[in-house]
């Protein structure tokens, strides 16, 4: 029976990326760029304490390949304490398309809305474009990233996410992107197929009509995943979700420089993940389940137990090479090959911080 249940666990991986890896080359979606005439289109951003990484994210935004007189820009100064405020004022003197304002916390809102999601909340008033689109503070845009993201809707597409590297320096960076491109390479295979995934808050657009049939962030319930639960508000509304992978919407992303910090990340994500469908519990379950089955199988087969994991690890090798190139990026082997090895450390670490009574922290408040 144990024997039975370690296969089961070994086996189901290995099957999974091999079915996604067919699935990536048989049902991938791909788009275009929008072309005249353009919509109206906002940038929504919420910023906390992003003195450092704001100068290349301004600098990103002027760099953007879209009509200004059709571009507005609205940034909300999350209470910072460092710069942020100030760089945010000095940046959007002389520019008429950028609206930056202090955003306000009180105790409804504390309860209400996580602190990104009441400073984005606090943008609405303010939005005059057809799409709003989304990103973080510590991100990097490229040019072409609106007419890009436009291209993946339709008629009734409410929500389009695109694809986001981290920009890995070190070693714990490099398994981060690569954790990136496994999650984000099962969500478009996925959501390819017309089910329900998540949203990407640091690389997202919404419909304006899709943002008000549900409420917005002033109007979906407190998570410390707002950007999963206003993508789940969205569908719920009838609205089609799609993914646009590209090279001209590769939103750069900080890596979390340690532990700690990665911890804290992945703490928030997870409760997230607890609020998702049985389909996705299962999925995510099984990755971790794999490495318990492997090491139960050690014990009766050590030789056998090597065979199912280089098998795993070749399979999600591939999937995940195969995802990065559609973006223009290459992995090395030499990465790949060490990545279980980060997996392992990092679901098991994961899981004991979740569980540990203590508060989520992020952008330096409990929650």
């Amino acid at each position: 029976m144990i024997e039975l249940i370690s296969w089961l666990f070994v086996a189901w991986v290995p099957i999974q990326y091999f079915i996604l890896l067919i699935l990536a080359r048989t049902h991938w979606k791909s788009w275009g760029t929008a072309t005249e005439p353009l919509p109206q289109v906002s940038i929504w951003i919420a910023l906390r304490n992003e003195e450092e990484n704001l100068p290349r994210l301004l600098q990103s935004l002027d760099r953007l390949d879209y009509p200004k007189e059709k571009l507005q820009i609205l940034l909300a100064d999350d209470q910072s304490t460092d710069r942020t405020g100030e760089i945010l004022s000095q940046w959007a003197q002389n520019r008429p398309n950028v609206v930056w304002i202090s955003a306000l916390r009180d105790e409804k809102s504390l309860t209400q809305r996580n602190g990104k999601a009441n400073a984005l909340a606090q943008l609405e008033d303010h939005a005059v474009g057809d799409f709003y689109f989304f990103t973080d503070g510590d991100c990097l845009v490229p040019p072409f990233w609106i007419k890009k993201t436009l291209a993946g809707f339709s008629e009734r597409t409410g929500l389009v996410i695109g694809i986001t590297r981290v920009q890995s320096e070190t070693w714990l960076g490099k398994m981060q992107e690569i954790d990136w491109w496994n999650t984000l390479g099962i969500v478009k295979v996925v959501n390819d197929l017309g089910f329900a995934t998540t949203g990407l808050g640091n690389n997202m657009a919404i419909r304006k009509e899709a943002y008000q049939a549900c409420g917005g962030f002033s109007g979906i319930p407190f998570s410390l995943t707002e950007d999963l639960e206003i993508s789940k508000a969205i569908q719920k509304k009838g609205f089609r979700m799609e993914q646009v992978v590209s090279p001209e919407n590769l939103v750069l992303t900080q890596e979390e420089n340690n532990w700690k910090a990665l911890l804290k990340q992945r703490k928030r994500w997870m409760a997230g993940a607890m609020t998702l469908n049985l389909g996705w519990k299962i999925m995510l379950g099984m990755q971790v389940l794999f490495f318990v089955g492997l090491g139960m199988m050690f014990f009766s087969n050590w030789v056998l137990a090597l065979v199912c994991w280089g098998v795993k690890l070749v399979l999600q090798g591939l999937f995940f090479r195969n995802m990065s190139m559609r973006t223009g990026q290459r992995l090395l082997w030499r990465d790949l090959i060490f990545f279980d090895f980060y997996l392992l450390a990092a679901y098991s670490l994961t899981i004991l911080y979740y569980f540990w009574p203590s508060p989520t922290i992020w952008k330096s408040r409990p929650y």
